[in-house]
């Protein structure tokens, strides 16, 4: 089993809805949805959406780590309430659509101080219940092709993206081929209309979990952040 801390909104919130539908799972739920439930969609949308349906729709804050030894979910679960009860709710200013190489994600309208440094006392926070990385578990990150700071937090942290090196992202596609990049934008882009250039609100922290390798992700907690 391995776990994560990531944010995603309330599971009433409209963007979570909307968002579930568009990549075919609910992460709270594990609902699955038909194709007619999802309203149109391009004949590749499985393809095109399938690594992200699987991780739940969410952005990174720690990367998904299997439990050090010295201690339990429930310890987890515990230092995770207390840390969203001292943790004040914050709102990002602007959600715009973005592209991040091949794929296509929400992300912030531009860098935003408080939001690098929530992030930051995630990573930091929950680092002593991360077990290390394996051998395998790294060369899967191909350090060969990181940079020189990204290789650095991916032996001390265990994710390249973190500290100065993260870029918060709500992810809506694997990888696009360049081809259909265009039509994506637009799809997504009318698909999100209602969310995008308007302020996104921070008010909680999810714990997601992944029974084995290759499984879903599912929200095990969802925990408010104060004044939410």
């Amino acid at each position: 089993m391995r776990y994560a801390l990531y944010f995603t909104p309330p599971k009433d919130d409209p963007l979570t809805a909307l968002a579930a539908l568009w990549l075919g799972r609910d992460a709270f739920s594990d609902e699955i949805f038909s194709d007619k439930a999802m309203g149109p969609v391009p004949e590749d949308h499985a393809e095109l959406t399938a690594d992200p349906r699987r991780y739940g729709f969410h952005a990174t804050l720690k990367a998904p780590f299997e439990l050090a030894g010295s201690v339990t979910e429930r310890d987890l679960l515990d230092v995770a309430a207390e840390f969203a009860s001292q943790t004040k709710t914050f709102t990002i200013p602007e959600l715009v659509l973005g592209q991040l190489g091949h794929f296509f994600a929400l992300v912030p309208g531009s860098l935003y101080q408080p939001l690098q440094d929530f992030a930051s006392r995630v990573v930091k926070t929950f680092e002593p219940f991360r077990a290390p990385l394996s051998d395998h578990d790294i060369a899967r990150r191909n350090p060969e092709g990181l940079s020189e700071p990204q290789r650095a937090n991916l032996l001390r942290w265990g994710y390249p993206y973190v500290n100065d090196e993260f870029r918060f992202h709500m992810t809506l596609t694997g990888r696009v081929p360049a081809e259909r990049q265009a039509d994506m934008h637009d799809i997504l882009r009318a698909r999100f209309a209602d969310h995008i250039g308007t302020p996104l609100n921070v008010s909680g922290l999810a714990v997601f979990i992944e029974e084995k390798r290759g499984a879903p992700f599912t929200v095990r907690s969802w925990l408010p952040l104060s004044g939410a």
